[in-house]
């Protein structure tokens, strides 16, 4: 237990014979229970799980027969969780990517009640852009941009952190199996807790690389995907906040927003082809092009600023 609070860890894991029992010696004693998911691993990730558990008791395995992602790992170790009534849930991944010291950071403003859920930061953390690959480094910081738009929590980064820590409140109001599964878990549940206004916490965490981890993460197919995750989460969110539970009128200043620059692009178009064939600038063509680009962006930069103001306290 840590400040009277009961604690797990849930440790997603796939094909990590080599880190797994690293891992799990790491974590520290105040934690009460272990919940391991070999989500289908071909190694021997699930014998050596079972044999380390033979001498701590606090390891539970569940096996998936069929790979669900690393998504999909988590939210079977938060249903374990949320339905043994766990008051803190922490995740951390079975790679040894996430060093133990900062447990209890990671754990504490959940633990004390001053947040729902709270998640590593490895982007401010000390010389991160030497000790992060940087091509990693700049597709999460893209991402992050993204997942605060998208979220509505703006004072949070590095939003492919998986070390976090959840409230047994915040996992009983959220609906886990729908939750995304694969690698935009992340993203898609920082929006779903904005929907029930529960507040998040950033903490700094030591970023962990070249322990003999491979990652499964391929850069160009993850971005285009969580993306689309964000976008559509985006007017989900927009939706279920600003127009069924309460109502606030940054809706109109997101949807008038998109309007005009959607119709900026055939209009942008237009002028280019007619400049290339034509070698002249239609007048109209070009103050139409104008007045929507400029009047988009001033309205979107309106809507996320009173999104921003109405969100500034779930920190």
């Amino acid at each position: 237990m840590y400040l009277e609070k009961t604690i797990a860890v849930v440790v997603p894991a796939y094909d990590e014979e080599k880190l797994i029992g690293e891992t799990l010696s790491s974590i520290p004693d105040f934690v009460d229970r272990i919940i391991v998911i070999n989500d289908a691993s071909s190694d021997n990730t699930a014998q050596i799980v079972k044999k380390i558990a033979e001498k701590d008791q606090r390891i539970h395995l569940i096996e998936h027969e069929v790979n669900q992602g690393v998504g999909g790992a988590i939210i079977s170790g938060y249903i374990r969780a949320r339905d043994s009534g766990i008051d803190v849930t922490v995740v951390m991944a079975g790679d040894a990517q996430m060093d133990p010291d900062d447990l209890v950071h990671i754990i504490e403003p959940v633990a004390n009640g001053s947040s729902d859920y709270c998640k590593g930061n490895r982007l401010f953390y000390g010389d991160a852009w030497n000790m992060i690959p940087h091509y990693r480094y700049l597709g999460n910081s893209f991402l992050s941009l993204l997942t605060k738009i998208a979220s509505g929590y703006w004072h949070i980064a590095d939003s492919q952190s998986g070390y976090t820590a959840i409230s047994l409140m915040a996992l009983k109001r959220i609906d886990p199996t729908k939750i995304y599964k694969r690698y935009g878990m992340p993203n898609d549940l920082l929006i779903r807790l904005n929907q029930y206004d529960f507040r998040v916490r950033d903490v700094h965490v030591r970023p962990v690389y070249n322990v003999g981890e491979k990652s499964g993460i391929r850069l160009c197919q993850v971005i285009p995907r969580i993306s689309w995750i964000l976008f559509k989460g985006f007017w989900q969110r927009l939706l279920f906040k600003y127009v069924v539970k309460d109502f606030h009128p940054l809706i109109f200043f997101y949807f008038l927003a998109f309007i005009l620059l959607g119709a900026s692009v055939p209009l942008a178009i237009r002028l280019f082809y007619i400049w290339f064939v034509n070698g002249d600038i239609p007048d109209i063509n070009a103050l139409a092009l104008a007045f929507t680009f400029i009047s988009g962006l001033q309205t979107l930069f309106f809507g996320m600023w009173f999104d921003m103001e109405y969100n500034k306290n779930l920190k």
